[in-house]
């Protein structure tokens, strides 16, 4: 299993969770690597460096090197772990590879939402310094110019920028079909997928895909003020995931 991480900030407040779960699958007997994606983390580069390109790369690279290294698993199926953003990454990686299996956590129907999302944290910021009126399409039209943009701390490239708002979570003509687990959180029990999620799911259903879906109780830990952590989303993803590979076995 490759680890995809989360988009910016996203991607630090994830990072319990993360290791907390990888920690889980190894234990239950999956290899699972982490990585940081270039300008991200511990990886060579700035974020204001990253180029949607490279991570797809990036993805693709850790899967080879994780399959060359780890003989006692080689003939295990390939699974992609992606966190919100990293969903999209991850499913634009695989139609470079051969067959792989996903595992989805919150993940979007589109990047386009995403980087609007991101976009707005500027304009909070200059609503709380007086201003704000504009930022958003201030910051598009730089971003269309070509121009990075500085946005909560972060360089944004117009190229990774233009990556993130063209990707879909949609699967590729090329893509061959597996398994797919798609888990969201709510902090609501008994919570169900939203209309958009749903039929996101479907497109994945229609192209062949096995798919499982599960909205589990918790917070939204990419997002909190504070580090939180949700340990029903764990538990359910291991069980999901032995689940799956009784099923390939």
């Amino acid at each position: 299993m490759v680890y995809v991480h989360p988009f910016a900030e996203e991607m630090n407040k994830s990072r319990r969770m993360a290791a907390l779960q990888a920690r889980a699958l190894a234990a239950a007997g999956f290899s699972v690597l982490q990585i940081d994606l270039h300008g991200c983390g511990d990886s060579s580069g700035d974020f204001g460096d990253a180029r949607w390109a490279d991570w797809v790369a990036d993805v693709r690279l850790a899967a080879a090197w994780l399959s060359e290294r780890d003989a006692a698993h080689r003939a295990a199926p390939l699974w992609l772990w992606g966190v919100r953003a990293g969903c999209l990454v991850a499913v634009e990686a695989a139609a470079g590879m051969g067959p792989c299996n996903f595992c989805f956590w919150q993940p979007p129907a589109a990047g386009k939402t995403l980087l609007q999302q991101f976009l707005r944290l500027k304009s909070a910021g200059e609503m709380l310094a007086g201003g704000g009126k504009g930022v958003v399409e201030g910051l598009r039209q730089q971003l269309l110019q070509g121009q990075a943009v500085e946005i909560a701390g972060y360089t944004l490239a117009a190229d990774l920028a233009s990556g993130l708002e063209s990707a879909s979570l949609r699967p590729s003509e090329g893509l061959a079909p597996g398994r797919v687990e798609w888990l969201e959180l709510n902090t609501q029990a008994g919570a169900a997928l939203s209309p958009v999620s749903s039929q996101a799911a479907a497109t994945w259903q229609q192209a062949g895909f096995a798919l499982r879906s599960q909205v589990i109780e918790g917070p939204a830990f990419w997002q909190t003020a504070e580090i939180e952590v949700a340990p029903l989303l764990i538990t359910a993803t291991v069980a999901a995931l032995l689940s799956a590979a009784a099923t390939h076995e």
